[in-house]
């Protein structure tokens, strides 16, 4: 069998792992034979591939990134899209593929699985955002990207005597700004499932420099203050639909400036959680991810999405994987007034 192998959406740490062990066992166990497409849904687009086989994939564990590259490309907003990958494929002689991707990478997948493509799907995204999976690998090291850089801040801040306003990534879910808010004590973590107060969090940030120590602020990019306060809208939109986010961080800096007196600084970690080597987490889950998808391939499982549920890998239907974002459920941490902290 030769199987097409393919990343897709903003990249994250573990995308190697994986393509290593669906390689590597794909490979020695099954005598598969892989080609890798290029830059996402765009290299089964227009024939863009490279060389994959155990050459390839050697000492890529430890490296973040993709070695396929990556793109928000979508086949199914361009004329006639479906059908160059159809026959992309044919050509290439691909009888099944591999897609790495999160909503919109899987989403493409789903598509295309429903129209005869056969496909397996592995999750990936940092902002852990995917239904029907536990954890997305990429969110362990991001969140712990997110934690250092914390961590590191509240000592600036105490030597300055001001609030510090770091701004994560998450654009619908707020899994980064919480996990790493809880982890690096922040005093506010503001997420996108709920709509914030400016002057409240004045308030707990007066509260904190009243017991002389200088507040941090976590806020999600797709955070909002409370309707009328402000309207982030930016009209730049991806092949998804997405408006590109950012400058909550920014604004909100200088809003508790204006109400607090005190000086506010804001850090906006941005692709950094991104980047760099994959923690030990994303590595294991990573190719678990990858030894699961093989074997699905090699069975004709097609459809399916790998997903972590409690320490097993399962197999699901790629569409409860897509279907509707995992988001924080805001309820569960209300009593522990995580989101205006004290």
């Amino acid at each position: 069998m030769r199987i097409g192998v393919l990343t897709g959406g903003g990249d994250c740490p573990g995308l190697n792992a994986v393509i290593r062990a669906v390689v590597r066992k794909g490979v020695a166990t099954y005598g598969h034979e892989f080609v890798g497409f290029r830059d996402g849904w765009k290299g089964p687009l227009e024939g863009l591939t490279k060389p994959l086989g155990i050459a390839e994939v050697r000492g890529i564990l430890p490296r973040g990134g993709t070695i396929l590259g990556s793109s928000r490309t979508n086949p199914f907003k361009i004329e006639g899209g479906v059908e160059r990958i159809k026959a992309n494929l044919a050509e290439q002689g691909v009888d099944a593929l591999v897609a790495i991707g999160g909503e919109d990478t899987l989403g493409v997948a789903t598509k295309l699985n429903d129209l005869g493509v056969n496909v397996v799907g592995v999750p990936k995204t940092i902002d852990n955002d995917l239904n029907a999976t536990d954890y997305t690998f990429g969110f362990d090291t991001a969140v712990n990207i997110a934690m250092e850089a914390i961590d590191r801040l509240h000592t600036t801040a105490e030597s300055h005597h001001r609030t510090l306003v770091v701004e994560v990534m998450g654009r619908h879910a707020g899994w980064i700004a919480l996990h790493a808010g809880l982890a690096g004590g922040a005093n506010v973590i503001l997420l996108p499932e709920r709509n914030f107060d400016v002057d409240q969090v004045a308030t707990y940030v007066t509260k904190r420099f009243q017991v002389e120590y200088a507040p941090i602020v976590v806020v999600a990019e797709g955070a909002q203050p409370l309707e009328g306060q402000m309207v982030l809208h930016n009209q730049e939109l991806d092949a998804f639909g997405h408006v590109r986010l950012g400058g909550i961080g920014q604004w909100l800096a200088q809003q508790l400036e204006e109400k607090t007196g005190k000086e506010a600084r804001t850090v906006v970690l941005g692709h950094i959680q991104r980047g760099g080597t994959p923690s030990a987490f994303d590595r294991v889950l990573a190719t678990r991810f990858g030894l699961q998808a093989i074997d699905a391939v090699h069975e004709g499982d097609f459809g399916k999405m790998m997903a972590l549920r409690g320490t097993d890998i399962v197999r699901v239907p790629l569409a409860d994987g897509t279907g509707e974002l995992k988001t924080v459920p805001i309820e569960r941490y209300d009593e522990a007034e995580v989101f205006f902290g004290s």
